[in-house]
């Protein structure tokens, strides 16, 4: 069972009830609560105390996995990168906060909708897919619906351990059209055959964390392993903000020099490049 303020102010708002329908899992479905002395009890016999709900609601960045009696903030530190990962709840799909900055746009959107935006701006995905920077994990598991294969490839398996807590991730484990490659794309995508896939999502970290992945070599690399008529669609930011502007343009300039004819798509702050 995990929680956050979203469900937590529901309870509040029904303290004088003596039943409240409530999610368990994010918004991904509701349940229902019986208000007993001292807090809430679910149907499996659980209890969320008066105190644990203040605590959840009080800390409006953050996700509570009910485990035990206890509460578990739902975040993980990495040796391996230095970052500090935790989930941090929306009114519907969580994001990823990676050492405080949201790897999805929050402010006017969700999570969801930012993934199904960059979905459509690559057009409905079929054959064999590359998801270049897995994260959460929504990218694979949307493209993972009308796709024949997905290769989703993660830097730090930190980010695995978050994803595993968080229930709108659950298909990157149950759906056997999604294969996980723990690396950096940059040394993973040239394994790949020539024409290997039918398009590919590139949706890396921040320029300043990752500029290799926006690389005149990646972009090569990436072309090389589309098939003929293959999309991929880049994700750089928000093109009306002078970092995303300046970054934008240097990576349509090299990815036309790989070979693709590249057209814009700033609703979902990014570029689609076609072999």
């Amino acid at each position: 069972m995990i929680f956050s303020h979203y469900q937590t102010q529901q309870l509040i708002k029904d303290q004088k009830e003596d039943r409240c329908t409530i999610s368990t899992d994010l918004g991904l479905s509701e349940e229902l609560a019986e208000k007993i002395a001292g807090g809430w009890q679910f149907n499996n016999g659980k209890v969320l105390t008066t105190e644990q709900v203040k605590i959840i609601t009080e800390n409006e960045n953050n996700c509570f996995i009910l485990e035990n009696g206890e509460l578990i903030k739902v975040e993980v530190f990495s040796p391996r990168t230095n970052r500090y990962y935790s989930l941090m709840p929306t009114s519907k799909a969580p994001t990823m906060l990676v050492s405080g900055i949201p790897m999805h746009r929050v402010k006017g959107t969700t999570p969801d909708e930012d993934t199904k935006q960059k979905i459509l701006a690559l057009g409905k995905p079929y054959g064999k897919i590359l998801d270049t920077a897995m994260g959460l994990g929504y990218t694979a598991i949307q493209a993972g619906k009308t796709a024949e294969k997905v290769i989703t490839i993660e830097f730090d398996p930190a980010v695995h351990q978050i994803c595993r807590m968080n229930p709108w991730s659950a298909d990157l484990f149950t759906n056997p059209k999604i294969h996980h490659l723990v690396g950096d794309s940059a040394d993973l995508a040239p394994s790949f055959d020539d024409g290997y896939f039918n398009a590919i999502i590139h949706d890396p970290p921040m320029f300043s964390l990752a500029g290799h992945l926006y690389s005149q070599s990646i972009y090569h690399t990436f072309y090389r392993i589309l098939k003929p008529g293959g999309r991929l669609f880049h994700y750089i930011g928000n093109p009306e903000s002078r970092l995303g502007a300046s970054v934008g343009r240097g990576a349509v300039e090299r990815l036309k020099k790989a070979g693709f004819r590249v057209t814009k798509k700033d609703r979902a702050f990014g570029v689609l490049a076609v072999k």
